[in-house]
């Protein structure tokens, strides 16, 4: 979506896992809702000078960014070698809603938003299975062996049903509520969390187990729950799954109070979203006026930030 001669854009948005996180990395199904209401943009316009990039994250020549932006680095010589045109005078722009390091996306709804402005920019067709190949990229730089939700949600605006080792399959969003995401504003150790729950599995392979299973069975029933407009069963299964994520130790003390605060206001489930050990939780709700409530009590109660999210409507606090 070219703007003027020399500038383009790209969007993408974040993306909450609404269900399975952790079990998802041993063969259990897991659901991923975009998040339209953390928005990321990237903007690009023909400069002199050399290359910059502008984000709230870094701001100089991108050829002396941090290691941290590698990925960005990585992926603007790959698109500069597949299409073979320039990409030594452009002054990059990357705004983003999205809380860095707390489990919604943030890494893969930039590489998306980049992508899309460069093809703008160069104005060459992008579909996308080239844009997924990209983001994967990326994403591997980033987190090593991704599971590729983030790349396909953040680009997507279908929520995506994911089981490892088979393809992504879109879902229908069939159910009427508001969903309430809260920052706790500690940066989540997805990395950590995931090794301590593959010692648990070594020490205690059957209990551990079971846990995991539980929660494979929990993201199964959402998903009729969804498809079936069942709206408090669903705010029941979360409940449930964020109490089978404390059994293998990946939730926090802030993540805890914010889910109690959560129900304590009406919330009708909550629990943690993404690798846990801090980041980000989220709370269903019947209502927009129950989402704000819910969304206020959980500022007094510590969030740094939250979003509420409905469909065909996003509200930002």
């Amino acid at each position: 979506m070219n703007t003027l001669p020399g500038q383009a854009k790209g969007t993408a948005h974040g993306k909450i896992i609404l269900i399975g996180e952790h079990a998802v990395v041993y063969g259990e199904p897991a659901i991923a809702f975009p998040f339209n209401a953390t928005p990321v943009e990237a903007r690009i316009n023909k400069t002199e000078t050399q290359t910059m990039l502008s984000s709230s994250y870094y701001t100089g020549p991108l050829d002396e960014a941090p290691k941290s932006l590698t990925n960005i680095q990585t992926l603007l010589a790959k698109v500069k070698e597949d299409l073979d045109r320039p990409t030594d005078h452009l002054e990059i722009t990357i705004d983003s809603r999205i809380p860095a390091e707390r489990g919604m996306g943030s890494s893969a709804a930039v590489s998306t938003a980049f992508v899309r402005a460069l093809f703008a920019y160069f104005d060459v067709p992008l579909d996308s299975d080239q844009l997924i190949r990209y983001v994967d990229i990326s994403e591997k730089i980033a987190h090593g062996n991704p599971s590729g939700i983030d790349a396909r949600v953040t680009s997507s605006d279908s929520p995506v049903f994911y089981k490892k080792g088979r393809t992504f399959e879109s879902l229908a969003i069939d159910i009427n509520g508001y969903l309430i995401a809260a920052d706790t504003g500690v940066k989540g150790n997805t990395g950590q969390a995931v090794a301590d729950v593959a010692r648990l599995v070594e020490a205690d392979p059957d209990q551990t187990m079971a846990v995991i299973k539980k929660i494979g069975q929990l993201t199964l029933q959402a998903r009729e729950a969804i498809a079936h407009d069942r709206l408090a069963k669903l705010g029941e299964l979360l409940t449930q799954a964020h109490t089978a994520l404390r059994q293998l130790t990946v939730s926090s003390a802030e993540l805890d109070h914010l889910v109690a605060a959560a129900l304590r206001s009406g919330a009708l489930g909550a629990k943690l979203t993404g690798g846990g050990r801090g980041g980000c939780m989220i709370a269903l709700a019947q209502s927009e006026q129950q989402a704000k409530i819910i969304s206020n009590t959980l500022m007094e109660q510590g969030a740094i930030g939250t979003w509420i999210h409905a469909l065909g409507e996003d509200i930002n606090e």
